[in-house]
């Protein structure tokens, strides 16, 4: 066994690292692996990115994203010091994981104080969570969703006695990752009611479901719901994202922001994006439509697709394990996903791509299937 480097956290020493999506690395994959939008950003996007480009890139951003917040306010019906931008969904994740939950974990012995450390979540769900975590030396509460990943009951919840109501940080995936499924505002809202520590409703794919839970944000004091500029609005490459909620818990967040989280092509082209709605609500009911005839082929196939709100499926392939699907795809140059948790290992997650693209995964599908 290796000498562990002494000048390294023991912490650090013990962490395993979010895992993202294979990145292609020769040409000629058909890219269905990481959730991205198949279609590039509105061309008002890119106009508006490309005059910035300029003698502004060597000046600092605006450190609050002033101008982007502003824009998100009158889209939610709040005021800009309901809204905080980060650098991507996942820094803002990060930044409520250091700003609501005590770290030392180990350390805590009383059940309030382990409340106070704690970072709930459900499984299967964004396995960032456990990492953000680890990283702060906090505990983790997993508990499992329902066989079929639709939410337990508050009921429920309580009956199975691993929940905790007073978790320091409960974050909910919603719609569902990798599962796909949506969730009711009206299940989420009694969860919200029933916690009494901070509540993230995570909603990366909201823009591909058929409800929304922004008004929670605005409705109760210790909910914070996440958006993301990448699933859906096609600026992965940027990194924007951004919380919706109480003015207070925006506040202390923002206490430990980094200054300048938020690079300036960003915010412009989070902007543009915002005066452009029209292209990318367009854009969402083609993905849902290619969503929806991919998962009936798919069926048709043998394949047992479980019902989506986003922008992807998840699918239990026939014949083989899912792993040697995996596989087998990538030989006729399809990427797609595949976890090893046994809650999800039978099943292959698949991002929607254009139809071109869902008419090769199928094209594959028959020659492997044959």
């Amino acid at each position: 066994m290796a000498k562990l480097n002494p000048l390294i956290r023991p912490l650090v020493h013990e962490l395993h690292a979010y895992v993202p999506g294979e990145q292609p690395k020769i040409k000629g994959l058909v890219k269905l692996n990481t959730n991205e939008n198949p279609y590039p950003p509105s061309p008002k996007v890119l106009r508006a990115v490309k005059a910035a480009v300029d003698g502004r890139l060597r000046l600092y951003p605006n450190p609050t994203a002033e101008k982007l917040r502003a824009k998100l306010a009158k889209l939610h019906g709040c005021q800009p010091e309901n809204i905080l931008v980060g650098n991507g969904s996942d820094e803002v994740l990060a930044l409520a994981t250091r700003a609501f939950v005590e770290p030392d974990a180990k350390r805590k012995t009383q059940n309030a104080k382990l409340a106070q450390a704690t970072v709930q979540y459900f499984t299967p769900s964004y396995s960032l969570y456990p990492v953000l975590a680890d990283i702060h030396g906090a505990a983790k509460n997993a508990v499992a969703l329902n066989a079929d990943f639709t939410l337990p009951s508050v009921a429920e919840l309580a009956r199975g006695k691993k929940w905790l109501f007073n978790a320091a940080l409960t974050f909910v995936t919603t719609p569902n990752a990798p599962g796909g499924r949506g969730y009711k505002t009206a299940e989420l809202e009694k969860l919200c009611r029933a916690q009494k520590g901070v509540v993230v409703l995570d909603e990366a794919y909201v823009d591909f479901a058929n409800e929304n839970a922004a008004k929670l944000a605005l409705k109760f004091p210790h909910v914070l719901v996440a958006r993301t500029f990448s699933k859906a609005y096609s600026l992965c490459f940027q990194r924007v994202g951004y919380f919706i909620g109480h003015a207070e818990l925006i506040a202390a967040i923002d206490k430990i922001r980094d200054s300048y989280n938020v690079n300036g092509l960003g915010q412009i082209a989070a902007e543009a994006t915002l005066d452009d709605l029209k292209f990318y609500r367009a854009n969402f009911k083609r993905i849902i439509a290619t969503r929806e005839s991919l998962a009936r082929e798919l069926t048709k196939l043998g394949f047992r697709v479980l019902p989506s709100q986003t922008n992807f499926i998840l699918a239990r392939p026939p014949l083989f394990p899912a792993k040697a699907w995996l596989e087998k795809l990538r030989e006729q140059k399809i990427l797609v996903r595949w976890f090893s948790a046994p809650e999800v290992s039978d099943y292959l997650r698949i991002t929607i791509g254009t139809p071109a693209e869902a008419a090769a995964l199928l094209k594959a599908v028959r020659k492997i299937a044959r």
